[in-house]
């Protein structure tokens, strides 16, 4: 079973979907860990409520970027996990600590990468006037929001949407397409090449993880 740990900074329910995948026995997968920057993110509860040990390292007991990373490092490493997953962390994590964690680091970003990367995405999305939008899956790089991407699935921008409508369409297929993300890569599909994500063909037996949903597109 490939160990997981996922990094939080609030509500976490990007890491929910995880959960629930694995305790249903979707993925061959279990989350060891769950780390948050703040004591009082949301998500820390319900981690704990399912019987996942928790942690905090508060960023704000930090000087330096460097020491926080550091210091975040050493906790992961504590889980001694094969993957680590960013599921709502919004700190900016510096080229040393990417590096030793290369290729088994991802995260999920709410908008079709490489467009609109950074903050704010559904109100930029808005103010565009773009007709698709969307989330991605993506290994983390030094590049923010510029990893090669595994998944991403995309919904249409409606007449009359606003920024809450918007962004919870987007997040009803984040919860799809980070569970698939997890679940390729505890099977050893996922192989990186010339920067970008070769996805190879599932192992002999391997179940559907999800049904496709109306509106997204499994591998954009």
């Amino acid at each position: 079973m490939t160990r997981v740990v996922i990094l939080i900074s609030g509500r976490g329910s990007n890491m929910a979907s995880l959960l629930a995948a694995g305790e249903s026995g979707a993925l061959r997968a279990t989350v060891v860990g769950v780390i948050a920057n703040r004591a009082d993110a949301q998500g820390l509860l319900t981690a704990a409520a399912r019987g996942v040990p928790t942690r905090v390292v508060d960023h704000r007991s930090f000087a330096e970027r460097e020491e926080f990373d550091s210091a975040l490092a050493e906790a992961i490493e504590v889980f001694s996990p094969d993957l680590v997953v960013l599921a709502g962390f919004m700190r900016i994590l510096g080229a040393a600590f990417v590096r030793r964690f290369d290729g088994r680091l991802i995260n999920i970003h709410p908008s079709l990468l490489p467009a609109f990367p950074g903050l704010h995405t559904h109100l930029r999305a808005l103010s565009e006037g773009v007709r698709i939008h969307g989330c991605t899956v993506h290994f983390v790089t030094a590049d923010l929001d510029h990893g090669p991407v595994i998944i991403q699935a995309a919904v249409p921008v409606l007449d009359g949407d606003d920024e809450a409508l918007l962004a919870a369409r987007v997040l009803a297929q984040e919860h799809v397409i980070y569970p698939q993300a997890v679940r390729w890569f505890a099977e050893g599909r996922l192989r990186l090449q010339a920067g970008r994500v070769l996805l190879e063909a599932p192992p002999a037996g391997a179940g559907v993880l999800i049904a496709p949903q109306p509106d997204a597109c499994p591998r954009c």
